[in-house]
């Protein structure tokens, strides 16, 4: 209709690291076919839609099915074999709500395409590098190995920071313990159960790669003491997890039982004052009987303050000695 202007999408914008530097591209078919021709190339795509899974099905010709398991966030670390190229899902660590970032990565002779949505800190220093870069690729695994290098070490200064934590959350419990280190304990446990989901296989995934079971395009025996690398900083990692979950298991026995000994001593402290008024009403329940003897023998008030009130304080004290001698407080 007249008047009604025509609204299209505007095309993302993506990295792309060359051997000619580094530049922000519109993500297009255009674009890609371009880069296709001009040598092996790294494009960092983030936050793609529905339309950018159409170009790397159709222009970089990847599988459908791998192109389908990247619009898909939230998988499990995995390396999927095609023909010509690998599908990797591989995680990170982000100072988000999860700590987590996980990233796509299409890799072949050709190229090496990432897909993430959250934000990728480990690729900072990798991107820095690159735009500095005026020569080729030379071993395009070795950039792949980087990458995933990068995204596994992201992991150590996140683990020392809950290193950190916890000596100060057990530091806090000793002195006094409250709700809101119980609240904290739970949540970094959870932080740390997502990690291990996470790591886990990951670590199974790259025992693949450093033990010449799976292959990457272009794979080189000399690069299997790299990803041999990747592997053992992700048994360190996992390693760490697992202690971490153990100190916070510890850090939270030792909140139940400092809880439960303030309760002890509490009950403790009420029973003995309970104890001592004890005898105390007995004597004034008994002495308030209607006794002749005492309503013909007691009637000045020093009888009364040394006969009523002395007794029970004398009462008193014999009992807080024998409290004292048998060591109850």
């Amino acid at each position: 209709m007249e008047g009604e202007q025509e609204t299209t999408a505007t095309p993302a914008i993506c990295r792309v690291y060359q051997h000619h530097g580094s530049s922000e591209l519109h993500f297009s078919r255009e674009t890609v076919e371009k880069l296709l021709a001009d040598g092996f190339f790294w494009l960092d795509l983030d936050q793609p839609d529905a339309a950018d899974f159409e170009i790397l099905t159709d222009v970089f010709k990847f599988h459908p099915l791998a192109v389908e398991d990247s619009e898909h966030f939230g998988q499990r670390a995995k390396l999927d074999d095609y023909d010509d190229f690998v599908f990797i899902v591989v995680y990170g660590a982000a100072p988000d709500a999860d700590r987590l970032v996980e990233v796509h990565c299409f890799f072949s002779e050709r190229c090496l395409v990432t897909v993430h949505r959250d934000d990728c800190p480990a690729f900072a220093e990798i991107r820095e590098r690159y735009e500095k870069r005026q020569a080729e690729v030379e071993r395009p695994s070795l950039l792949l190995y980087k990458l995933i290098d990068g995204l596994v070490d992201s992991f150590f200064p996140i683990l020392a920071d809950f290193d950190d934590r916890i000596d100060e959350l057990e530091n806090a419990i000793f002195t006094r313990a409250d709700d809101e280190q119980l609240q904290e304990i739970f949540g970094m446990k959870r932080l740390l159960v997502g990690m291990r989901k996470a790591v886990s296989p990951q670590r199974d995934t790259f025992a693949r790669l450093s033990t010449g079971i799976g292959e990457l395009p272009g794979f080189v025996p000399e690069d299997e003491r790299y990803f041999r690398d990747v592997y053992d900083h992700l048994i360190r990692i996992s390693d760490l997890i697992d202690s971490y979950r153990d100190l916070l298991s510890g850090a939270m026995d030792v909140y139940l039982s400092t809880v439960s000994n303030r309760l002890n001593s509490v009950m403790k402290q009420l029973t003995v004052i309970a104890t001592i008024f004890l005898p105390l009403t007995w004597l004034t329940g008994f002495f308030g009987q209607n006794f002749g003897w005492m309503v013909r023998h007691i009637g000045r008030w020093e009888t009364f303050v040394g006969f009523g009130i002395g007794t029970e304080l004398l009462v008193m004290l014999v009992m807080l000695y024998f409290f004292k001698r048998r060591g109850w407080f």
